[in-house]
This record gives C-alpha cells, sequence and structure tokens, in this order.
C-alpha cells in the first residue's frame, strides 16, 4: 500500500475558531507532512500518508474539532505524492470565493482567559480585552472574508514582540487569533466627560468609572458590539432619570448581574436557562423574578409591573472588571435615543447620547458592525430566541427541505429583506441560509442605514448577486420600497422582487427551521401584517398541502378607530369591539374603564366614526384583541412599546391555572373559509368584568380559549402537524397552554426557537416559502 497525497477541504464554521491550529497540532501528532491554509470559502489541508492514516486524521477532526467549530462537509481528493518535508500553516488564499463561507458570532470569554485576566503573575492581569481563538470579538471587528486580522478592525494595532510570538506559536492558544493583543501594543480605555474631556485612562478610567455608578451616574460604556447606558440596578432615582432622558416610561431594562449566585437570590433559574446565560452566546435571558419584589437587588423601576427580569452575565473582560469591583447588578441597556441604531463609535455618541450619560467609557478598538445583545426565553425546556443578535448572528440555517431533499442547491440566490419592525435580512446561498442580527425598526433614518450597510457587507462578504430580492407584501414598508431600488440599480441581470404575504412568511420561517412533513396546519397570531385582501390581518390559519396554500380561518374584523392611534390607545380598540355586539350602548354604559377614558361628547365621537367608517382600517388581528381586552379590563392605559398592553394581561394571570373556557366558534363554510367569531366571548368577558371577577381568572380563561380555538381547527381539518408562529406566541402563558392542549391530542407542534417568532423571522420565511413555491 503507498502512500498518496491528499487535497481536502472542509466546509462549515471553520474560521475564527482555532481550526488551523487544531489541524496544525493533529497532523504533527500523526507525523504527517503537508500544509493548511484559509480560503473565504473552507479550510484546505493537504497531507501525505497511507490510506489507513487519513482514516484516522479525518475521523478525529470530527471528533476533536474546536469547541466553536462546526464542520459542515469534508471532500477528499487524491493527488500524485510531492514528499513534502513537514507540515506547516499556509497564509490565507484571497483569490477564492466566499459564497460557502461562515463567519462567526462575537463569543464571550473564555474561562482560560478569565483565570488570566485576574492572575497578577500573568501579563495580562486586569487587561480589559484580552482573548484567544476560544473567544472575543469576531463579527462586529469582520470587514471581509477570510478572517485574517488584516481583514478586521485589529489591523493597525501592531503586535508587540510577545504576541507576536504567541500568534506565530502553533501550540499556544493565541495561535492565530486575530483579536490578539495585550497592554503594551493593544486597545485602551478612557474615561471622558459630557463634553469629550479626557479624565482619566486605562486602569485608573475603569476604577473611576466604579466610583461614578456607585454615586448613582449615567455612564455609556463602549462594549463588544456597541455602547451600553450603565446604572446602578439598585438606584431608584438614576434608573428614573434614565427612563426620562431615553424617553423610555415603562419597557423593562436589562440587567448584568456578577455571577450566577447573585442572580439566584432575585430570580428562579432553571438548569437550562443557567446554561443559556454561562454559554459563549451569553444572551439576556428572560427570568421569571421571585417575591416580593423589593427584597431584590434591583429596583422596581428597572422591570415596573413585570414579573420577569432580563438578566445576562458579564461577557467580555471589560464587563467582568467593573462588575467584579461593584459586586451588585447594573442596568445594561443599548446606547442609544429611542429608535435609533445602537451607537457604536465614541465620538457619535458624544452627540447622539448628548443629556443621557453623564461620562463615557470608551475604547479605541473601533466596531465595524453594531451588534446589540440577543434575549432569549426558555419555553417547553428549551431556547427560544426572540431577538437574534450577539452570540448567535450571522447565523447559519439548511436550506429547507423542499430543496435540500431533492440533493439540490439552491435554484435561485436569494435576498431577502424581510419586514418593517424588529427587521433582520437574510440570504440564500448555495447550500445554507445566513440571517442577520438584529437591525431594529425601519422608522428611523439611523436603522436605515444600517439596514443598508448589513446588506452591503453581507452581500460583500460572500461576494452575493441575487437574481431574487424578496420583501413583505406591505406597500408603505421601507424593505419593501428598498428592494425596488435595489433591483433598479442593476444594469445587467436585473433581480426579480418579488412580495410575500406577512403572515405566510411567519408560518415558513418555522417550517425553514423544523421541516415538518405536509400537510401543515399554520398558525399565524400577531399586531399588523398586510393582507391579501388590502386588510389588517393577524389572527390568520392556513392549510398546507401538497396542492398549495389556503387560508381556512381568520378572527372576524374589526375596526381600528383612528387607525394606528387606536394601537398607542387601546381602549379605542376595547370601545371598537363592544360596539359590535348587540345592545353596545347599554353594555358601554356599564364598563368602569370606558367610561372612565372618554365623556359622553367622546362616546358619541366615536360612535359616529365608527358608524361612517372614517379611518377605522379592518383588522383580524390578535394582537389588538389582546391589546382591547388588558384595556377593557383596566390594565392598560395608554401605551409606550410594543405588545405592553397584551403583556400586562398576560401578567395579569400571576399563577391562575384556567379549569374553563369561554366560547369561541369556526363557522367555515362550502370553500373551507370561516370566520372566528369573538362577539360570545367578549360577552362573557365583560358580564365575568361586571361581576367583579379577578383579572387573573378572566386573563387565564381568555389565554385557554385562544389555545383551544386552534386545537378546535386542527381536529376539524384532521391535520396532525400545527405550525404556530407569530408575536402572539412570544407570551409564554399562551405558547405553553397550546403546546399542551394540542400535544395532550396527540399533535405535532411545531414553534420558533432559532429564529425568532416575531417579525424578526420574516426574511427566512420569505426565502422558505420562495423556495417552497419554486420547488413545487
Amino acid at each position: 500500500m503507498s502512500i498518496n497525497r491528499y487535497r481536502i477541504k472542509i466546509t462549515g464554521l471553520v474560521q475564527g475558531v482555532g481550526f488551523r491550529p487544531f489541524v496544525y497540532r493533529l497532523a504533527k501528532e500523526l507525523s504527517l507532512n503537508g500544509w493548511v491554509r484559509n480560503t473565504g470559502a473552507v479550510v484546505e489541508i493537504e497531507v501525505e500518508c497511507f490510506p489507513e492514516t487519513l482514516s484516522e486524521f479525518l475521523h478525529r477532526i470530527r471528533k476533536e474539532k474546536p469547541p466553536h467549530a462546526v464542520i459542515g462537509h469534508i471532500s477528499t481528493t487524491i493527488l500524485p505524492f510531492l514528499g513534502y518535508q513537514e507540515f506547516e500553516i499556509k497564509p490565507s488564499n484571497q483569490e477564492n470565493t466566499n459564497s460557502n463561507g461562515y463567519i462567526i458570532p462575537d463569543l464571550a470569554i473564555c474561562e482560560d482567559c478569565l483565570r488570566e485576566l485576574f492572575d497578577k503573575n500573568n501579563r495580562r492581569y486586569r487587561y480589559p480585552f484580552i482573548n484567544c481563538t476560544n473567544c472575543g470579538p469576531r463579527y462586529s471587528i469582520i470587514k471581509t472574508l477570510p478572517y485574517d486580522r488584516p481583514n478586521t478592525t485589529m489591523s493597525h494595532f501592531l503586535m508587540c514582540e510577545e504576541c507576536r510570538q504567541e500568534y506565530d506559536t502553533p501550540s499556544d492558544r493565541r495561535f492565530h487569533a486575530q483579536p490578539n493583543a495585550c497592554p503594551k501594543c493593544g486597545p485602551h480605555l478612557q474615561l471622558w466627560d459630557g463634553n469629550g474631556n479626557i479624565i482619566a485612562t486605562r486602569e485608573e478610567a475603569l476604577q473611576t468609572t466604579v466610583s461614578l455608578i456607585r454615586r448613582g451616574y449615567i455612564v455609556a460604556i463602549k462594549g463588544l458590539g456597541g455602547f451600553h447606558l450603565v446604572v446602578d440596578a439598585a438606584n431608584s432615582a438614576s434608573v428614573t432619570r434614565l427612563r426620562k432622558a431615553k424617553n423610555r416610561p415603562h419597557k423593562p431594562f436589562a440587567v448584568m448581574y456578577p455571577d450566577i449566585n447573585t442572580i439566584r437570590e432575585d430570580c428562579y433559574l432553571l438548569e437550562t436557562e443557567k446554561n443559556i446565560l454561562l454559554s459563549p452566546a451569553s444572551p439576556i435571558v428572560l427570568l421569571q423574578r421571585k417575591k416580593p419584589y423589593r427584597y431584590q437587588r434591583v429596583c422596581e423601576e428597572v422591570s415596573p409591573n413585570n414579573p420577569y427580569l432580563g438578566v445576562m452575565l458579564p461577557y467580555t473582560p471589560l464587563h467582568h472588571l467593573l462588575l467584579h469591583e461593584l459586586n451588585s447588578p447594573i442596568v445594561a441597556t443599548s446606547g442609544n435615543r429611542h429608535s435609533e441604531t445602537i451607537c457604536v463609535d465614541e465620538k457619535d455618541a458624544l452627540i447622539k447620547l448628548k443629556g443621557i450619560a453623564d461620562y463615557f467609557l470608551i475604547h479605541n478598538r473601533p466596531i465595524f458592525t453594531p451588534v446589540d445583545d440577543s434575549v432569549v426565553a426558555v419555553v417547553d425546556n428549551e431556547i427560544m430566541i426572540l431577538r437574534l443578535a450577539r452570540g448567535y448572528t450571522p447565523l447559519s440555517l439548511p436550506l429547507p427541505s423542499c430543496i435540500s431533499q431533492l440533493g439540490q442547491k439552491s435554484p435561485h440566490s436569494i435576498l431577502a429583506l424581510g419586514g418593517h419592525l424588529k427587521n433582520s435580512i437574510a440570504l440564500a446561498l448555495e447550500d445554507k441560509i445566513v440571517v442577520s442580527q438584529y437591525l431594529g425598526d425601519l422608522d428611523s433614518q439611523d436603522n436605515r442605514n444600517l439596514f443598508q450597510k448589513t446588506i452591503e457587507k453581507l452581500t460583500g462578504i460572500y461576494n452575493f448577486h441575487p437574481d431574487t430580492i424578496t420583501c413583505d407584501l406591505h406597500p408603505d414598508y421601507y424593505s419593501s420600497y428598498y428592494a425596488e431600488e435595489l433591483a433598479n440599480r442593476r444594469v445587467n441581470g436585473k433581480p426579480n422582487v418579488v412580495r410575500i404575504q406577512h403572515h405566510i412568511a411567519h408560518i415558513f420561517s418555522v417550517i425553514a427551521e423544523h421541516n415538518p412533513p405536509l400537510p401543515i396546519l399554520g398558525v399565524a397570531w400577531d399586531g399588523t401584517g398586510y393582507g391579501l385582501d388590502n386588510t389588517i390581518w393577524g389572527g390568520e390559519f392556513f392549510l398546507i398541502s401538497s396542492s398549495g396554500i389556503q387560508r381556512i380561518a381568520s378572527f372576524y374584523p374589526f375596526p381600528l378607530p383612528g387607525g394606528e392611534t387606536a394601537i398607542f390607545d387601546p381602549i379605542r380598540i376595547s370601545f371598537s369591539l363592544v360596539s359590535l355586539l348587540e345592545n353596545s350602548r347599554d353594555i358601554i354604559t356599564r364598563i368602569n374603564s370606558i367610561k372612565q377614558a372618554f365623556s359622553e361628547k367622546e362616546i358619541s365621537l366615536l360612535a359616529k366614526i365608527l358608524e361612517r367608517g372614517i379611518n377605522c382600517p379592518l383588522t383580524s388581528s390578535v394582537g389588538r384583541l389582546f391589546d382591547g381586552i388588558s384595556a377593557l379590563l383596566g390594565l392598560t392605559d395608554k401605551v409606550t412599546f410594543e405588545g405592553q398592553a397584551a403583556m400586562n394581561l398576560e401578567f395579569a394571570i400571576d399563577n391562575y391555572s384556567p379549569r374553563e373556557a369561554y366560547s369561541l366558534s369556526w363557522q367555515p363554510s362550502q370553500n373551507h373559509f370561516g370566520y372566528i367569531y369573538w362577539q360570545e366571548m367578549l360577552t362573557q368577558i365583560i358580564s365575568d368584568y361586571i361581576q367583579g371577577k379577578p383579572p387573573q381568572e378572566i386573563s387565564a380563561k381568555f389565554h385557554l380559549t385562544l389555545a383551544r380555538i386552534i386545537l378546535e381547527i386542527a381536529q376539524k381539518t384532521q391535520v396532525k402537524n400545527v405550525v404556530i408562529s407569530g408575536g402572539c406566541f412570544q407570551n409564554r402563558f399562551l405558547l405553553n397552554q397550546s403546546l399542551n392542549l394540542l400535544r395532550n391530542h396527540n399533535l405535532n407542534v411545531f414553534f420558533a426557537q432559532k429564529i425568532p417568532t416575531n417579525d424578526g423571522g420574516l426574511a427566512v420565511g420569505q426565502i422558505a416559502y420562495h423556495l417552497h413555491k419554486v420547488s413545487r
């Protein structure tokens, strides 16, 4: 048996994770000669050995790969023997295409670096930018692939002799760690006052910041993917001042705790939740708070009237140093003004955060791409990502089964631009879907600029020229407008623009993740989505089978008096719902929440507006149904952030366990479509309200009623696979009730986990639906 030369190509998440040094060490251990190098898309290896040694080499690559590596495909080609004399790491090949490359997310500090950070004998003792091949900045500093230092924002930091030796030594943990640095040659801290004057640098800057936080000041701190606005979480006056400055009166703030033990003092912590908090992604995790709240380490103003707390652990060396000194939780909320992009540049932050932050703790490592903190919850003992960002993005998913099961590559290169709120974009490449980080709502020019820059970055990295651009059906969404603009820019081979209905995209985002077999009952409930009949949908049921997609049920439409104004003043929705009942005028006189909100003159005016249909768009939205009932029960006055009224209705349940539900009926016609009539349910809710039954009982029964209508329609259509999606299913009580009820009746239920169930998942759903349609 002769020695052969083998060329090995490995695809997957194999750059920025220490894969080349791992291969080098393994080759040396097996006495193999040859080389390894990065290309824009793959890791290439050549080795000369006997076939059985090659088998062992490949087996150990799969088995012992670096902790953050994900191997996609390994191909091997036999070539003529050359007679290599050693094994080496070659420079990256810049010429090959990037179309199959993976980009690694930013990673929380690893245990080895954390130990060195607090080791007085280590040369990086208390250095806020310590990192290695297993942790630190990645996506936020990458400009293009391959992942080499010249292609990152670390390119202008020249390594000192000691760092260079680590970087060049294959046995070192920092071998080819691109952000490698130390106090001699790397980034450093400065503390600025509100006018940009330098107050302190390096360690003194950190210690002074600790003192300022303890004294109640608001400090803007530049981190991994952008700035945080930081205050002492126990200081009620400071948190209240931050709320006023950010114009954020009610929306909960995230809190960073020093460690797991202090979290346990304030919150219940499942093992799954603990593991997620300690994971390299280190997201914000929504945890249930312990009662009474007044004995907690955070003041009530942090998360007012909310049984959950958004909690994270320190994930950068700088965070660990700050929290080690403070030894108490801090509010760490996005460093931006309302509806704007998170600040990443210190000079920009000085302008945009003026009047909010008292001081600025900055560093001189540029952030190329803004990345917010991810937000997750645990449902059914599994992770459910609500905001896909730092630690998880860019996220790569395999193509939906409609393509991959045929053994095909994608027939189209697709750029999906998602929706308007909670926007993210996605690319359909040959063998996978790549999803961007959370980009925010596209109302502000700031966020629109980020949206455009993210498109440019990802299409540039992958050398990607789409032949199809997908967007939402809504004609007024900025993403839909920009889809047309992008298409018109192309001189040759203008891409097709495909508009996809909002709720169909919601359902297909879950199909893309889980690939359930047909037929499927798709349930999409949210606040707003443009319907195929030019009305506002939001309470939809679709039957998806081999013969196509059919809308089979929807909640009976009701008007929104004043249009979008009703979303922020949900008692208007309450009035509208009641006005559709028999004897509505008599009923209105018995509902205190409506009588307190409106004078007799206003009630008369609202009635006329509804009667004449003046600025009263129709909607079938379950989200708006939540809003109306929340306001009717007196749980919500004015809404200051999306989902607030629905959250208040969910939180009113507390620990109440419903035993009975209200009446809700589906009446399909001969063409199989039918409305779900909610009028009897509302009449029963009002009756309970007038009788003085507690809000927790009414709310719990309402949630159970909604879960039961899903079961009823699934049973009547005789479909075993149910997909549930849309913003309403961020409501954990509703989601758990639905999962338990459907599973207890032997139905298979699929919900969003890796992809947000809210509008952050629309881009993935648009791609999956388009590929499904093309494949059929």
